[in-house]
């Protein structure tokens, strides 16, 4: 991998070039070319090249790309060929639903442990996975060797359980709350606000309409 700062961009669009690898993949095509990568995941062939020209080169001109080759390339670029293992906090109807997604296995997350503090859901199993009371957050932490936690809960109690989070070995945290957070520097955050989200979309619906001359 080249010596210099990839682009944040860069990485969420290879990720979903590895999920577009994956499922050409499924129907037996073995080669690709850039324009077709392109098409499929909405970008242009000359960013596809961009994008993959940050780690090597990949392809044959003329040729394109072995798809599986390249998938597999991707996956270690993304750190995905190991097992990661996740810590949920907060088993309400957002933790629950997040430990039964199929994606984070299919993916190399592991979640190992899921925690809260409503006394009628400690040893409750969800997807297999047992709810711990918050004491215990250090001791599974240690003993499963989790690398990450995301983070499940109301906005009040978010830089609560990011402090205790923090005096763990945890190495990235996912914060699903709606707010901010801080965590020392040592710890990778990613934010997941979902009304961000759909304000860009306003946004975006906005300024269609105003382009158009619409109200």
């Amino acid at each position: 991998m080249k010596t210099l700062k990839i682009p944040e961009a860069t990485v969420i669009r290879l990720s979903v070039y590895s999920r577009y690898l994956a499922q050409v993949d499924r129907r037996g095509i073995t080669t690709i070319s850039s324009g077709e990568i392109a098409d499929g995941t909405g970008v242009s062939p000359a960013q596809v090249r961009k994008d993959l020209a940050y780690f090597g080169e990949f392809g044959t001109r003329g040729v394109g790309y072995n798809v599986k080759d390249l998938y597999w390339h991707i996956i270690k670029i993304l750190g995905l060929n190991t097992t990661w293992s996740v810590v949920i906090i907060g088993a309400g109807n957002l933790g629950t639903a997040l430990s039964m997604y199929g994606g984070f296995r299919e993916r190399g997350f592991k979640v190992v442990g899921i925690f809260d503090n409503a006394p009628h859901k400690i040893g409750y199993r969800l997807n297999g996975v047992e709810v711990y009371p918050m004491e215990r957050l250090k001791e599974i932490i240690e003993k499963e060797k989790a690398q990450i936690a995301i983070i499940a809960v109301p906005a009040e109690h978010a830089q609560e359980v990011a402090d205790q989070l923090a005096e763990t070995s945890i190495q990235g945290i996912l914060n699903f709350a709606p707010c901010v957070i801080n965590v020392p520097e040592r710890i990778e955050l990613r934010n997941v606000d979902l009304s961000v989200n759909l304000e860009l979309i306003t946004f975006n619906l906005a300024l269609r309409r105003s382009l158009k001359g619409g109200k």
